[in-house]
This record gives structure tokens, sequence and C-alpha cells, in this order.
């Protein structure tokens, strides 16, 4: 007795485009995701956040990574930088957080900045993950 297999039905989800629209845009600008979403209020508290802490850092006398294929937690801070995206481009074109760690006080603020970055990151998939229909 022969049976019939059906294939499998692929269903495209039609918010991808928005989604990866939502990811983007919260990666370049904080909270700017869940603005795209119009989560307003968190939107708002995401960019309060990640600002108020990558702020922090730069005011503590916090590096900047730059990109370099030194040190493995060179590349690791450098990564965690990048997750604030437009903070730190803007903070890279301004000059900001060049200075070298010389005192306690400083190192904080590098681990403030890179939690700004992971922070963004974060919110910034956790947007993608909205928009998809995945969480509400």
């Amino acid at each position: 007795m022969a049976t019939a297999s059906a294939a499998p039905v692929v269903v495209k989800n039609p918010n991808v485009g928005r989604a990866y629209g939502a990811f983007a845009a919260g990666w370049l600008v904080p909270g700017a995701g869940y603005l795209f979403e119009k989560r307003w209020v968190r939107g708002l508290l995401v960019f309060a956040s990640v600002a108020v802490l990558f702020v922090c850092g730069l005011a503590m006398g916090g590096k900047v990574y730059s990109p370099n294929a030194g040190d493995i937690l060179d590349i690791l801070g450098f990564l965690g930088d990048l997750g604030a995206a437009g903070l730190y481009l803007l903070s890279r074109i301004a000059g900001w957080g060049q200075l070298p760690v010389q005192i306690t006080v400083a190192d904080y603020g590098t681990k403030f900045i890179v939690v700004a970055g992971l922070l963004n990151f974060i919110a910034a998939v956790d947007a993608h993950d909205i928009a998809l229909g995945k969480k509400r």
C-alpha cells in the first residue's frame, strides 16, 4: 500500500524586510529599532541607557577600541564597542577615547563603553525578533 507524502510547505514571513530594517536602525542608533516598531517607551529607555553608559565611559577616560589583529581581548573589546555602531563611529570621528588607559577609573570606563555596545546589540536583535512576530 503506497502512502502519499506531502512536500513540506515553506511559509515565508512577510515581515522579513521590516525585521532587518528594525535591526539595522537599532544597531546604528540605540533604541531606533524599537521606535521602528512603535515601541516608544522601550526605544527611549534603550537610547537613554546605552547613551548614558557610553558617555559615562568616555567621561571616565575609557578607551574606544580600534580595529586591529593584535591581542584577543582588544579584538573582543572592538566587537563590543562596535555594537553601538552610531556612537562608536561618532567617537572615532571626534577622536574621543583614544588616549591610553592610565588609571583604574579609565579601565572601568572602557568596560562601560563595551557594555553599552553589547546592550545595544541585544536590543537590536530584540527589535528584529519583535518585527518578525517571535515576541510581543
